[in-house]
């Protein structure tokens, strides 16, 4: 068949490996200019590492990754308050752990279609009509195009499920915090393969060390501390950033000069989509666009390589019977999604505790990670996930 697929970020080139490898011809339908970089760091693990050994990607995978020794906490004057050691972490996951800048993951799926799969850099699609026989797009630069599918993998803003169910609202929950990022070159200092915060009431900010003498920056805040609507341009992000964090202390007056280096920043609320279905008639939703589970939550990405090869799976499993294949898809990860939303919307608090003893509680509580056997329970618990890989003939 010949599918649509909205979205180069993770989602949509794992979606696009997999329909090739069973004979589909997709084509990869992207708004941005060229693939997007930069963004924030994922801790990559369970059924996402699992699909990435499948595609070939695990050498590639540890050699653009960092095998973080330990997560810091720090008070003010630097002084460690909390954290744990992330050996023990990858130890209870057998080494297949492994912390990778989110646009370096994306850029090494697409290397694998790369040449092989038709994608449109730039385009994006105006209006959506289905038929009995497939979906016809129009593309905002011009012109339409006929598929037999549509899938939409365009992240928590996706055009594809604004355009068939409905606008972002219908489905976004708030979760009441906000989250920037950006890289920079030359910040000292360092601490090398340490993920190191520092956390107020309401408000944390991380950085860690990368290759090429990059750093990593990452804001975390609750939603009431800025005081005006979300910004809508980097410019409008680095003057929100300067405003929430400008008396925040620690590095945080030389992290605020490096930002106004930037030429990119990551800005966005922290938010969950909740559906209660993800396909219609020849359209369907994967990763993000479909079932968010927070920026927050870890094993987003993971998820969204997981929802990919499955829905992949299912369409060549079920031949022309497409709906067949859209349900058996959501029937298998609709309760995994479910569960990890749930899960997220109490882990969201750990990052940006709202007062000082829920800090002083969260520091405590980091700290007795560091204790072998609770920490083999809390990877047991909430890290093992529980997604077993369907075997596809193909």
């Amino acid at each position: 068949m010949k599918i649509a697929v909205v979205g180069a970020g993770i989602a949509g080139p794992t979606l696009a490996y997999w329909l090739s490898r069973y004979g589909h011809e997709p084509t990869l339908i992207e708004k941005a200019p060229r693939l997007r970089t930069g963004g924030y760091a994922v801790d990559f693990w369970g059924g996402g590492y699992a699909v990435a050994e499948r595609m070939g990607l695990t050498a590639e995978l540890h050699a653009a990754g960092y095998a973080v020794r330990e997560m810091r906490l720090v008070d003010q004057n630097s002084r460690r308050v909390g954290g744990f050691s992330a050996e023990l972490f990858r130890q209870n996951l057998d080494g297949r752990f492994v912390t990778i800048p989110r646009g370096d993951l994306a850029t090494m799926i697409y290397r694998s279609i790369d040449h092989r799969t038709e994608t449109l850099f730039g385009e994006s699609i105006s209006a959506i009509v289905q038929h009995d026989s497939g979906v016809r797009v129009t593309l905002e630069r011009g012109g339409s195009r006929q598929f037999e599918l549509l899938i939409g993998a365009g992240g928590v803003h996706s055009p594809v499920r604004h355009l068939v169910f409905g606008p972002e609202a219908r489905f976004a929950t708030d979760l009441g915090y906000r989250v920037a990022a950006f890289e920079v070159e030359g910040y000292q200092p360092r601490d090398e393969l340490v993920y190191l915060a520092y956390t107020m009431p309401g408000r944390m900010v991380a950085r860690f060390a990368m290759r090429g003498e990059k750093t990593m920056f990452l804001f975390v805040f609750t939603t009431d501390r800025m005081s005006g609507p979300d910004p809508q341009d980097v410019s409008q992000a680095k003057t929100t950033l300067h405003q929430v964090f400008g008396d925040a202390g620690w590095e945080c007056p030389e992290i605020l000069r490096k930002l106004d280096e930037a030429s990119e920043v990551y800005f966005d609320r922290v938010s969950q989509i909740i559906m209660d279905r993800w396909s219609h008639g020849r359209v369907a939703l994967i990763g993000d666009a479909a079932a968010a589970v927070s920026l927050l939550a870890g094993e987003g990405a993971g998820l969204a390589m997981v929802q990919a090869y499955i829905l992949a799976g299912e369409l060549n499993r079920a031949g022309v019977d497409h709906q067949d294949a859209f349900r058996s898809y959501e029937r298998q990860l609709r309760p995994i999604v479910e569960a990890r939303q749930r899960s997220a919307r109490g882990f969201a608090t750990t990052f940006a505790p709202k007062t000082a003893l829920g800090v002083w509680t969260r520091n405590l509580a980091s700290r007795l990670l560091n204790i072998p056997r609770l920490a083999e329970w809390v990877v047991r618990s909430e890290f093992r996930d529980s997604i077993a890989l369907p075997e596809y003939v193909g």
